[in-house]
C-alpha cells in the first residue's frame, strides 16, 4: 500500500495469521492479570495496586481503560479480516451487538450470582459494572466504526470528550449548582441515581464507577483503539509503526495531564483527560509489547501473558466467579463466622507476612496464579472460549 493510501482502512497485510498480532494478545493478558491481581487484594496493598480516592491516577487506574484500548484495536483488526472475507457490515454490526448483548448479560448474571430466586435480590440488583461497561462501549463503539468514516469517527471523539466536558461543567445539578465534581454532586452521578437509584449501584452509594454518563466517554477510549488498530494494519515498516506510537503516546499523556488542570484525571467519572492520558499510555506499552515480540521475537517471557490473553472474558469471569463464592461461603471462627475469602487470608498469608501489605500482596498473587494454572490448560487443549 503506498503512502497515498494511509488514510484508508487496509485489509491486507494484516500482522500475523487471521490478523492477529501476538503482541496485542499478550498486552489484553497483561491487562487481564492486572485486573485479577488489583481486585484480589486482602486488605490495605501498596499505592500502585489500590485505585485513586477520586482524583488523580494509580497504575490500578489504567488496567480498565487498557482493555477497552483493546478492544479498540482488536475490533479494527478483526473487522477488516472480515470485510475482506466478504462480509457485510450489517452483519459485523449484528455480531458486534450479540457479543456486547452478552457480556452485558454475563455480568449481570455476576452481580446476581447466587440469589436468582430471591425476588428482594432484584431489588437491589447492581446494574452497571465491569463488564457491563464493556458490552456497551463494544455495541455503541462498533456502530460508530462500521457506519462512520474515519472523519466522522473523529468528529464522534472530539464531540463527546469536549461535550462531556461542558456538561459536568456547565449543567447544573438540582439543589447543587453547576461544575461540582466531587463525589455525590455531579452531573454523572445525578443522572445514574435518577436512572438506577442508589440500590442498583456500586455498594448502594448515590454513584457508580461504570455508570451511564461515564460511559459516553469510555466509547471514546474503544474509538482511540480502532485508529491504533487501522494504523497497524497499514503496511510500513517497524520503525514507523514504533515511532508513531511512541510520538503519539507521549503526545496523548502530555494533552491529559494539561487537560486534567481544568477537568482532573478521574477514573470514576472517566473524565476526557482521563481518556487521552490512558490512550496515550496504552500506545506506549502497546509499542513496547509490539517491539519486543513481533519485531525483536522475544516471546519466552510474555507465555503467561498470552495464555491470559487468549481467554481473556472467560479469565476474569471465572476469577471473578471464584472470588464471589469465597465471599459468599462462611467459615466458622472464634469470633463468628466470616468469609471463606477473609479466613484465607488470615491464616494462610496474613501470619506469615510482617507486613500486611505484603500478605495481601501475596493473596492477590495466589489468584493470578491458580488461574494462570487453569488458562494455561485451556490453552494447551487449543480451547479458546469466544462470546
Amino acid at each position: 500500500m503506498s503512502p497515498a493510501a494511509e488514510g484508508k482502512r487496509a485489509v491486507s497485510g494484516a500482522p500475523g495469521p487471521a490478523g492477529r498480532m501476538m503482541s496485542l494478545d499478550v498486552f489484553r493478558g497483561m491487562t487481564i492479570a492486572g485486573m485479577i491481581l488489583v481486585n484480589n487484594a486482602a486488605g490495605k496493598s501498596y499505592g500502585p495496586l489500590e485505585h485513586a480516592e477520586w482524583n488523580g491516577w494509580t497504575h490500578t487506574d489504567l488496567i480498565f481503560p487498557f482493555f477497552l484500548f483493546i478492544a479498540g484495536v482488536s475490533m479494527a483488526l478483526s473487522f477488516a479480516g472480515r470485510i475482506n472475507k466478504g462480509d457485510s457490515r450489517r452483519e459485523l454490526f449484528m455480531h458486534t451487538v450479540k457479543r456486547g448483548a452478552i457480556i452485558f448479560g454475563i455480568g449481570l448474571w455476576l452481580n446476581l450470582f447466587p440469589y436468582f430466586f430471591d425476588a428482594n435480590r432484584y431489588a437491589n440488583l447492581r446494574i452497571p459494572g465491569v463488564l457491563q461497561r464493556i458490552g456497551f462501549c463494544y455495541i455503541f463503539a462498533g456502530a460508530v466504526y462500521l457506519f462512520a468514516d474515519k472523519r466522522a469517527r473523529i468528529g464522534v471523539i472530539v464531540a463527546a470528550l469536549l461535550g462531556y466536558w461542558a456538561a459536568m461543567k456547565l449543567i447544573p445539578v438540582p439543589g447543587i449548582g453547576a461544575g461540582d465534581l466531587s463525589a455525590n454532586n455531579n452531573l454523572a452521578a445525578f443522572i445514574d441515581n435518577t436512572i438506577f437509584t442508589a440500590r442498583h449501584m456500586w455498594q448502594h452509594r448515590p454513584w457508580d464507577p461504570e455508570g451511564l454518563l461515564s460511559s459516553v466517554p469510555a466509547i471514546c477510549t474503544v474509538l482511540i483503539g480502532t485508529f491504533v488498530g487501522e494504523f497497524m494494519l497499514m503496511q510500513s515498516t517497524w520503525q514507523h509503526k514504533v515511532k508513531r506510537l511512541i510520538t503519539a503516546g507521549m503526545v496523548g499523556i502530555a494533552v491529559g495531564e494539561l487537560w486534567g488542570l481544568a477537568f482532573p484525571i478521574n477514573k470514576n467519572l472517566w473524565t476526557s483527560s482521563y481518556v487521552v492520558f490512558t490512550a496515550g499510555y496504552a500506545m506506549l506499552l502497546l509499542a513496547a509489547c509490539y517491539w519486543l515480540i513481533d519485531v525483536k521475537g522475544w516471546r519466552a517471557w510474555s507465555k503467561p501473558f498470552l495464555v491470559f490473553g487468549m481467554n481473556s472474558v472467560l479469565a476474569f469471569t471465572l476469577g471473578t466467579f471464584f472470588a464471589k463464592n469465597l465471599l459468599i461461603y462462611r467459615v466458622a471462627g472464634p469470633k463468628g463466622t466470616v468469609s471463606a475469602y477473609s479466613w484465607i487470608a488470615q491464616h494462610w498469608f496474613r501470619p506469615y507476612f510482617a507486613d500486611p501489605r505484603n500478605a495481601s500482596l501475596a493473596f492477590a498473587s495466589s489468584h493470578v496464579l491458580l488461574w494462570l494454572v487453569v488458562m494455561w490448560w485451556f490453552y494447551e487443549k487449543k480451547v479458546f472460549v469466544k462470546v
